[in-house]
């Protein structure tokens, strides 16, 4: 049998009672709302991920006040290895033994199709705060998922057409080999199409590989103008590594697909400088982002990605949702956070629609030059603000059942 990653249990109370009537109480089940994160604890995701969104999620559970309704809040943690089978059975567990009500973040594509599907069986919420494919919201849709932080879509819409418009019609796709990747070169393509470009190929990795060279040797071989990089964290970072060891970077435009601030601090402002890309928080975009994420800071010594953000900003408003409806039943919790507002120092303009789908402003950054950065973490120029229905898939485009087809 394969191992579960040690489950951690804390819990948060706050001292004195709330004056409730005995059968609104009672819609806690078992008498407490536990909140499992479900992240890549040890592998090349959990830089940002990982203990960083467990941190996240206590800060909301403290900020709230550590309990809802007169009943405490409790956080658990597992380590999903980045394999579906492992991420699963420590889902199947939480939710059939010890009454975990949502879990967040699940920061691989393949693990959280598997949680989506319990969820779908046993009435239980996830929030997936962590993976990238926009297949969570079309065929691996359910009526308790929400899809929260960023996808696959909405990135490549935003970095692809933002170079495009550059006049680089030209595109080479270097991929990581599982369901994100597939999902993130399915997108690029589909905007390189839209914008009347052309992919001229394309190459597929494995996960955390150890040597890119053949693949980028292949991408400067194909002489496209661009070559975009749909992987992610140390992928992406010694993808750029080797792209410049080549010298490749001298004649083709790399544009990551997905990458997160902690690659931008790993990589350095001088490999880094002048790429652009899409993300879903900065933290030095406004006095709200910066007021939370130095907070963040001082418990973690590092700025937070915008999974992190995205955790503290799900959990938060998920307490909310049960403070309004009195249950923490996930159907009736998830048909209430798709009627609210979701607005905070994450989240502007957001609302979850019928597919889950999370719709929120995005942000077209470019990495800045080492002269342009004035303090620690200060890393990226905003150039752009994307509106979240410019930014996400449209539901005329969706293939996910719950959705109404006019």
């Amino acid at each position: 049998m394969k191992k579960i990653g040690t489950l951690k249990s804390m819990a948060f109370f706050c001292g004195g009672s709330l004056l409730l009537s005995t059968a609104w109480a009672q819609q806690i089940s078992g008498e407490v709302v536990r909140i499992g994160v479900l992240s890549d604890m040890s592998g090349l995701y959990a830089d940002t991920a990982g203990k960083g969104s467990l941190e996240a999620a206590r800060m909301a559970v403290e900020d709230f006040g550590g309990s809802v309704l007169g009943k405490k809040i409790e956080l658990v943690s597992a380590d999903h290895q980045n394999k579906a089978d492992i991420g699963a059975t420590a889902a199947r567990t939480w939710m059939d033994r010890e009454g975990v009500d949502l879990i967040i973040d699940m920061n691989n594509t393949a693990v959280a199709i598997a949680v989506n599907n319990l969820a779908r069986e046993r009435n239980k919420l996830v929030i997936n705060t962590g993976g990238a494919s926009d297949i969570l919201t079309n065929e691996h849709c359910a009526p308790t998922a929400i899809h929260y932080t960023y996808d696959s879509y909405a990135l490549a819409s935003g970095a692809v057409q933002g170079v495009m418009a550059q006049g680089k019609k030209d595109w080479y796709i270097v991929s990581v080999d599982y369901a994100f990747g597939k999902a993130m070169a399915a997108n690029v393509t589909s905007f390189v199409n839209e914008g009347g470009g052309k992919v001229v190929g394309g190459t597929a990795h494995p996960l955390n590989a150890s040597d890119f060279s053949s693949f980028l040797l292949q991408a400067q071989s194909s002489k496209a103008s661009v070559i975009a990089l749909a992987n992610a964290t140390s992928d992406t970072v010694n993808s750029i590594k080797a792209a410049q060891q080549f010298g490749i970077t001298k004649t083709q435009t790399i544009v990551p697909q997905l990458m997160f601030i902690n690659d931008v601090h790993s990589l350095g402002l001088k490999t880094g400088q002048g790429m652009t890309l899409a993300t879903g928080f900065y933290w030095d975009r406004t006095p709200e982002t910066r007021a939370w994420s130095r907070r963040y800071f001082e418990r973690m010594k590092k700025m937070p990605s915008m999974i992190q953000a995205g955790a503290y900003s799900a959990v938060s408003n998920y307490l909310t949702a049960i403070k309004t409806v009195g249950s923490d039943d996930g159907a009736t919790v998830a048909a209430q956070l798709k009627k609210m507002k979701i607005e905070d120092f994450f989240s502007q303009n957001g609302r979850v629609r019928e597919d889950g789908r999370m719709v929120h402003d995005m942000y077209l950054v470019q990495i800045k030059k080492p002269e342009e950065s004035q303090y620690p973490w200060d890393y990226y120029k905003v150039l752009n603000t994307i509106p979240g229905d410019k930014a996400f898939k449209p539901l005329s485009k969706s293939t996910c059942p719950l959705v109404k087809k006019i």
